[in-house]
């Protein structure tokens, strides 16, 4: 089998770009399985980046919070584009073919949806290493696009368990990792293609009167690929800040802080190679009973939200299925961050829904089975817990605390992982996060000429 025509980066920052039988093809198609959906890894369908703008009523907020979904994505998860784009460097490069082996896909969740998606589209063999204790519909989403499966102790925060299976698989000539965690085809996918899109849609909606700038850019950190997105916000709009997201009870970088939690995606107990921690301004620390009983509020509790904040029945329909666990984890993270700013009107906070809520129905029940039905009166509580200023914790990004995220690399990558101090201390420049994403051109001119373009 050879490969299937591979999206460049920016066939995936503007669609409209891609060749027209490729795009017609991938419009027509309703096989979700169909390699030509690997033109639709864009935050744009039908020519429109997919985003809600979060009512004032909800936020409690005088800024805008604005949520970009990433639902419509193939695998049904954003995290499927720097699947993708990390796959893409290797077969550029030589080091992965279609030769029998096997890709491993490290994840907690999504990444490892999307690599079990993108590996067999191209041909390849998928497998996936994940905690066992996710929630059964990533298992189930996984199995179905035709990957394997190592399930590894714990939970969502338990990465380290994740390295050395991943560790024991590398004895194996036949596997080749793609480690999201430390992998630059991640940062470059996120730079390029959700940055770029979070800044076109800032420019359409300053356009239109609905914000006057962009204020910050929020993103939990599970790889922190996505908080890449706001590296290329800041460099459009230099003004804009970036918050990262961690969850209270595994408070890495608040505090060195280690444990479990609940919000599937985030918060592993270490700092990732590739989040470029210098550029992080504020750290937000959310609590994951407030992400679980926010979501179930989003959900199932639309007529209280309705009668209580006098918000649009139509409006809230229309948020059916947008948030998973960690998209929540994002809006009540941008509400704090507003708040400790002291954010006004015209000030546009933007972030993302990683996944919708189809892989979240177990959580839920399993909420319930913990806690009771969602009453009315127990919704209504909810709703104050989403304007609640003094929950969760708040950390600024001063010089010395940046150093100290840095520093804290060295106990995985360098320990652990075998980077070299060298190595270490090159991330440390904001030049190197430039080199990064000045590779995208040339890897998309030789994408073309290997698809022969």
């Amino acid at each position: 089998m050879s490969l299937p025509p591979l999206p460049t980066l920016s066939e995936l920052l503007h669609p409209q770009t891609q060749p027209a039988a490729i795009r017609q093809a991938a419009d027509r198609s309703t096989d979700e399985l169909d390699p030509v959906h690997l033109f639709d890894m864009s935050w744009r369908k039908r020519g429109a980046i997919q985003h809600r703008i979060l009512p004032r009523e909800l936020t409690g907020t005088d800024a805008t919070v604005v949520v970009l979904s990433g639902r419509h994505f193939p695998s049904g998860s954003h995290k499927v584009g720097p699947a993708y784009s990390c796959l893409r460097e290797k077969l550029l490069a030589g080091e992965i073919e279609q030769d029998g082996s096997t890709l491993v896909f490290p994840s907690t969740g999504n990444y490892g949806i999307g690599g079990a998606w993108v590996g067999p589209r191209l041909g390849l063999k998928s497998l996936v290493v994940l905690p066992e204790e996710m929630s059964a519909e990533r298992f189930e989403k996984i199995r179905a696009y035709g990957a394997d499966i190592v399930a590894t102790p714990g939970s969502e925060s338990n990465v380290k368990e994740i390295y050395d299976e991943v560790a024991r698989l590398r004895a194996d000539p036949n596997n080749r990792i793609l480690n999201q965690f430390e992998d630059f085809g991640n940062y470059r996918f996120h730079r390029f293609v959700t940055g770029g899109s979070t800044c076109e849609l800032a420019e359409e909606l300053i356009e239109q009167g609905i914000g006057e700038r962009p204020a910050a850019f929020v993103s939990a950190m599970g790889s922190a690929g996505t908080l890449a997105a706001a590296d290329e916000l800041k460099q459009r709009f230099p003004s804009c800040r970036t918050v990262g997201v961690e969850p209270v009870q595994c408070s890495t970088l608040y505090n060195v802080g280690y444990g479990s939690h609940a919000i599937e995606g985030i918060g592993d107990k270490h700092v990732t190679w590739i989040h470029n921690v210098r550029s992080t301004d504020l750290l937000v620390c959310v609590d994951d009973q407030d992400c679980l009983e926010s979501l179930q509020l989003m959900q199932e509790g639309r007529e209280v939200l309705a009668r209580e904040l006098g918000l649009d029945e139509g409006w809230l329909e229309s948020m059916d299925g947008i948030f998973g666990v960690s998209g929540l984890c994002n809006v009540l993270a941008s509400i704090r961050a507003a708040h400790h700013w002291g954010l006004k009107r015209g000030d546009l906070v933007f972030t993302v829904a990683t996944d919708g809520f189809d892989r979240y129905p177990s959580v839920l029940r399993r909420l319930t089975e913990q806690n009771g039905p969602q009453t009315a009166e127990v919704a209504k509580a909810r709703i104050d817990t989403l304007h609640d200023r003094s929950r969760g914790l708040v950390l600024d990004g001063t010089l010395a605390v940046r150093r100290r995220w840095h520093n804290q690399k060295y106990f995985t990558w360098v320990e652990q992982q075998g980077k070299t101090v060298g190595e270490l201390e090159a991330l440390w420049s904001p030049a190197f996060w430039e080199e990064q994403i000045a590779q995208v051109p040339e890897l998309d001119a030789r994408t073309l000429a290997q698809r022969g373009s």
